[in-house]
């Protein structure tokens, strides 16, 4: 694949990533009128997961060849990775840092915006090489156990001869 192509998939993955984003932002503010702050920002950041998987599937990863399944079960699996980058950084700038700097204005949203903007290059290797994947590479399914090994020679096993 050349540079074009990718850099052309990478800015419609941050054009996605940044349509999720909004509904993840916008549904924590929405949410935060009956959640707290730690359950809002996990809840708008599933309905944020799934608006990616619908744009990405779609509209960045269109050429995917791996089962609608096993994309759904990577996407999740790499998601999970970056909503604990998410919360971490969204709970340590809220509570932390950001008060030790004296900010004090809007400080749940301000920080709730840089954990979701964190875990974006992580994410977008993820879903290209795991949830998206354009080949069935040696990736292991999710949705597999793999065989037990056989005590019998397989044609790969080496005999000596002599």
């Amino acid at each position: 694949m050349s540079t074009v192509p990718a850099a052309r998939q990478f800015v419609l993955f941050l054009i996605a990533g940044g349509l999720a984003a909004g509904v993840n932002i916008g549904s924590r503010l929405l949410l935060g009128h009956w959640l707290a702050y730690v359950p809002s920002i996990l809840v708008a950041y599933c309905l944020g997961m799934a608006t990616a998987f619908v744009l990405g599937k779609q509209f960045v990863f269109e050429k995917a060849q791996n089962p609608l399944h096993q994309q759904a079960l990577w996407f999740m699996a790499v998601n999970a990775a970056a909503v604990v980058q998410t919360l971490l950084i969204s709970v340590s700038l809220s509570h932390w840092l950001l008060p030790a700097m004296g900010v004090h204005f809007h400080n749940d949203t301000l920080a709730h915006v840089v954990g979701v903007l964190a875990p974006v290059v992580t994410s977008y290797f993820g879903h290209k090489h795991l949830s998206f994947r354009t080949c069935e590479a040696s990736i292991p399914s999710l949705d597999t156990v793999p065989d037990a090994p056989s005590s019998e020679p397989s044609s790969r096993t080496l005999t000596h001869q002599g």
